[in-house]
């Protein structure tokens, strides 16, 4: 579904990204694990077009996208779920959903998906009313979950979900990512918990300094000796 191919991407003189090569497949949970510096959100802000890749091709569905913009990667079926939530802290929950919503035209289905997410996240139906930014850290990572589904994603692009969230929302946010893959949504989970994201994953990469130094099932990269060094053992 999602594919890169020897992506490079720099920030003005200095590059990023070195020859990134990752594959989504339909329904496949695929988590980006990698250190601080490591190129993880710099993957997805390429994904996501809010940076152009100098050299390198991105395909979503057969189609090209890496010179697209991030309005028209969502409405090819991408949608993101940035690191720290980035809910519009003065806009209301609902409003918040809405605005998941801002690339759709159908707004008879657009309400009625508001209360698919509704039944979801209850929480969110009670607090719909209330500014975004009075949630707290782990409610707005619910409400920024259910404000990219408004999109029908076919693919999600979550970014950190897990940073700033006490134990317990950081284990109900992951119990919320399993059961989208349940239903079969593509998930790439840019993470740095790996010891969760494994835990969950069909797949997984690992990125250091801007390269894709493993790649391998979640149960292998588990299993293998340089990932348990590096990243799993506390």
């Amino acid at each position: 579904m999602l594919e890169l191919r020897s992506v490079c991407t720099r920030y003005g003189p200095v590059q990023v990204l070195w020859d990134v090569s990752l594959s989504v497949g339909a329904g496949e949970l695929v988590c980006l694990l990698g250190g601080n510096a490591s190129g993880k959100s710099t993957t997805m802000k390429t994904i996501l077009g809010l940076v152009h890749p100098f050299r390198g091709e991105i395909h979503f569905q057969g189609q090209s996208i890496q010179r697209r913009t991030p309005a028209q990667v969502v409405r090819a079926g991408i949608a993101p779920v940035l690191e720290s939530r980035r809910i519009f802290p003065e806009l209301t929950v609902y409003e918040n959903l809405l605005m998941g919503a801002y690339t759709r035209e159908d707004r008879p289905a657009v309400r009625s998906d508001i209360e698919a997410v509704y039944d979801r996240f209850p929480l969110l139906r009670e607090r719909r009313s209330q500014p975004g930014g009075t949630l707290s850290g782990g409610e707005q990572q619910m409400l920024a979950i259910a404000r990219a589904l408004l999109a029908r994603p076919k693919l999600l692009v979550m970014d950190e979900p897990s940073m700033g969230l006490s134990p317990l929302f950081v284990e109900k946010t992951f119990e919320i990512i399993q059961g989208l893959h349940r239903e079969g949504i593509g998930i790439l989970l840019v993470e740095q918990n790996a010891n969760m994201a494994l835990a969950i994953a069909d797949r997984g990469y690992v990125l250091q300094t801007g390269r894709i130094v493993l790649a391998d099932t979640a149960r292998n990269l588990v299993n293998h000796p340089v990932m348990r060094k590096a990243y799993l053992e506390l």
